[in-house]
């Protein structure tokens, strides 16, 4: 399958930062070979509109909510995004798990909300230091995944993986590709374990990919791209990103 570098802007941005970086991306792009998205808070998501129709950078938002309307102030519904063009969510990453306790079932709920939209969810799994020190990562990630198999199993397909060790996020720290590897391979399995089309399931790696180490974390064999944090607010770092996916 191709390779897939999404980049997260997380909460950063303005209409003239996000209009200098994307100008900067469509002109440096060329004909990459990969899937590109870029997920941006949702008070840009019709800047986004505006600059990459018809371009090769699919839009992504960070979140979307579990309901599909009603009374949920400063709620977001999939339908909302798919308005805007949106392709790609991001769902239970390790910031919406820490800073506004998400659980696992609240995630997969999230997820079944996207693919009812037809967006597809990008859903984040990975441990914090605490539990890779305690031996628990493989648990962990397998907790995580399975609620969304779960309730997702029959349009499982449909979703993209992402793998970020929260230790790993912001921190400067990245799993080497062995470590990222070896987190992708369990990972897999569980999905060979769900569905018949597990091969077809991309799982990216998200904790601080930068332009440095993409190359040998991208030739790792179950790393089919990267959820890009930092490195995808700077143009030059992002689409070094890029070339490394091919």
């Amino acid at each position: 399958m191709k390779k897939r570098i999404f980049g997260n802007w997380k909460m950063n941005g303005s209409l003239a930062a996000n209009a200098a970086l994307l100008d900067l991306l469509k002109q440096g792009l060329g004909h990459a070979d990969c899937e590109i998205a870029v997920c941006a808070p949702a008070p840009y998501l019709v800047q986004l509109q505006s600059l990459l129709s018809g371009r090769a950078i699919a839009i992504g938002a960070q979140d979307v909510s579990a309901q599909a309307s009603g009374a949920f102030t400063g709620e977001v519904s999939g339908a909302m995004l798919r308005e805007f063009g949106v392709r790609y969510v991001l769902v239970g990453h390790s910031e919406r798990r820490q800073y506004h306790a998400e659980s696992d079932e609240l995630v997969a709920r999230k997820a079944q909300a996207a693919l009812a939209s037809g967006i597809t969810p990008v859903v984040c799994v990975g441990e914090t230091l605490a539990q890779r020190e305690a031996g628990e990562t493989e648990a962990v990630v397998r907790r995580q995944l399975s609620a969304v198999v779960q309730r997702n199993g029959h349009c499982l397909s449909e979703i993209v993986l992402a793998y970020e060790p929260v230790w790993a996020i912001g921190t400067g720290l990245t799993a080497t590709p062995a470590q990222a590897q070896a987190v992708h391979a369990v990972l897999r399995a569980q999905l060979l374990a769900a569905t018949t089309a597990a091969a077809r399931i991309p799982i990216l790696y998200g904790g601080s990919m930068n332009a440095a180490n993409a190359a040998e974390l991208l030739a790792q064999a179950d790393i089919d791209g990267g959820l890009v944090g930092g490195a995808s607010l700077k143009a030059a770092d992002f689409l070094a990103i890029v070339a490394c996916a091919g």
